[in-house]
């Protein structure tokens, strides 16, 4: 999958709520991918694990928490990293006098980890933080030796914080379980991103089944809108587990079930760094999802 320069942005429209993002702030030659889903659907456990999985493919791996909780990256660290915000603080926002290890923690196998963090609440937008974010890591030059970088973005589809992501992603993935509210959730999403992609070079780069057992009712929605299912994990304790030993899959202890699950995802980045079509998909209407989905 190449990654193009992205074309300029036009201004948002008068009345806009989201963050104006600038047009000129690209990663450069990384692949670039952004991982989306509903709240407590899994994506930080996602992003970790598949992060992993390309820093075990050999590539430099950059993974970006983009919610204000900051714990993306705590099973790769082992610990709740400093937000870039915060750093930011510490020199009142002069980024010149931040060093690397002010903002960037190295995790486990080598994966550079960097939380974006969010402003108090209510008072500031999560897009301007990510924004911050990029410039500062391309201030200290440290895109320049990543091959790989993995956007771990916050569930709400309204907010800027959402949105500013999908600036510099090349694919993005959606995190879902096999029932009604996450599979609404990624309809919603996949709405949001098909009305980015109008805009910037981002696209629909398939459907990862996280926590279910089954995945029949997942695989008949991406039938219906043209998705696809890239990626299955069920809901193992062992993955629990890891994260209450603070540990990503590929620290805990062999056994046959973990050893499925890690080359999953060593296959997922395996696929994602050959690349793939992108998919067009057509997010049906709330009304229609619902009697889509229905009840027995």
């Amino acid at each position: 999958m190449n990654i193009p320069i992205r074309n300029p942005v036009p201004r948002q429209p008068a009345g806009s709520m989201q963050v104006e993002l600038d047009p000129n702030l690209n990663i450069g030659t990384a692949k670039v991918f952004a991982v989306y889903g509903k709240g407590g659907i899994g994506k930080s456990t996602t992003s970790s694990n598949l992060s992993v999985a390309f820093s075990k493919l050999g590539k430099r791996v950059l993974q970006i928490g983009c919610d204000p909780k900051h714990d993306s990256t705590f099973t790769l660290t082992k610990r709740l990293a400093p937000t870039v915000i915060d750093a930011l603080e510490a020199v009142q926002f002069h980024s010149e006098e931040l060093r690397i290890e002010d903002f960037v923690a190295e995790g486990y196998n080598g994966v550079m980890c960097v939380e974006a963090g969010g402003p108090p609440a209510g008072t500031g937008c999560g897009g301007y933080v990510v924004g911050q974010t990029v410039k500062l890591l391309k201030e200290h030059r440290l895109l320049e030796d990543t091959d790989v970088v993995i956007f771990d973005v916050l569930g709400d589809v309204v907010c800027g914080g959402f949105a500013s992501p999908l600036q510099h992603a090349g694919r993005a993935l959606i995190v879902t379980a096999n029932d009604f509210d996450s599979i609404f959730a990624m309809n919603r999403i996949v709405a949001a991103i098909h009305a980015k992609a109008k805009n910037y070079n981002v696209r629909l780069g398939g459907v990862i089944a996280n926590r279910s057992a089954k995945t029949d009712e997942v695989d008949r929605y991406n039938a219906a809108v043209g998705l696809k299912r890239v990626a299955h994990f069920p809901d193992l304790d062992i993955v629990r587990r890891s994260r209450l030993k603070k540990s990503t899959l590929f620290e805990m202890e062999p056994s046959p079930e973990l050893e499925a699950i890690q080359n999953e995802y060593l296959r997922l980045a395996d696929q994602l760094w050959t690349g793939f079509e992108p998919l067009e998909a057509a997010p049906m209407k709330d009304r229609d999802l619902f009697e889509f989905l229905g009840f027995d």
